[in-house]
């Protein structure tokens, strides 16, 4: 079997009331009205596909929350979404592998990011098969294409895969397309998935 996982609220906990924060302190302008103003909208997608560069990506960003942030400030906020790694999906990952199963991550992510969780999070390379990136792809999940993408690089159907994410449109989305989708609710879905 192929189990596809995606990263974030899955494999590692990520919360963007923290990105939001460090904005807050670093421009002054109060948490509850950067909250209000951002949205994963047109910007965000854009990156995820890897169509914007990262400085681009900040000054617009920067543009719609109505705040002023050096690259570096953006960058040190971006970073601190990451809270820490489920040690307990990457001992499931050892143990699928073990099995013969091949364990792949499929994250709409960015190049920001990319700087960031693999030197901090080395066990999620060194216990998955292959990772999947939305920016390197040119698409990004919920679109069809990025699960049939995986899938035809991996070599299997749709039946001999399973998929986790924490978001509903994406789990939806691999359904359609013929995956068995598991939404991942919270820190136990995936552990009870395989108990």
């Amino acid at each position: 079997m192929l189990y596809i996982f995606d990263m974030g609220n899955v494999i590692i906990d990520i919360d963007f009331k923290r990105v939001l924060g460090v904005w807050s302190n670093f421009s002054g302008t109060p948490l509850a009205t950067l909250t209000e103003r951002f949205s994963m909208g047109e910007v965000f997608q854009k990156h995820e596909r890897g169509e914007i560069s990262d400085e681009e990506f900040a000054a617009e960003l920067c543009h719609e929350l109505g705040i002023a942030l050096s690259f570096e400030q953006f960058s040190l906020g971006w970073q601190s979404v990451f809270v820490g790694l489920r040690p307990e999906v990457i001992e499931i990952f050892k143990t699928l592998r073990q099995q013969g199963h091949r364990v792949v991550v499929l994250s709409n992510t960015n190049r920001l990011h990319l700087d960031f969780w693999p030197q901090n999070y080395p066990e999620i390379e060194a216990n998955t098969d292959a990772i999947y990136l939305s920016q390197n792809i040119g698409m990004r999940k919920p679109e069809p294409g990025i699960f049939q993408h995986v899938l035809a690089h991996e070599g299997v159907s749709a039946g001999e895969a399973v998929f986790f994410d924490d978001v509903i449109e994406n789990i939806e989305a691999a359904r359609a397309v013929g995956i068995e989708s598991v939404w991942v609710e919270d820190n136990q879905t995936v552990p009870k998935y395989f108990s």
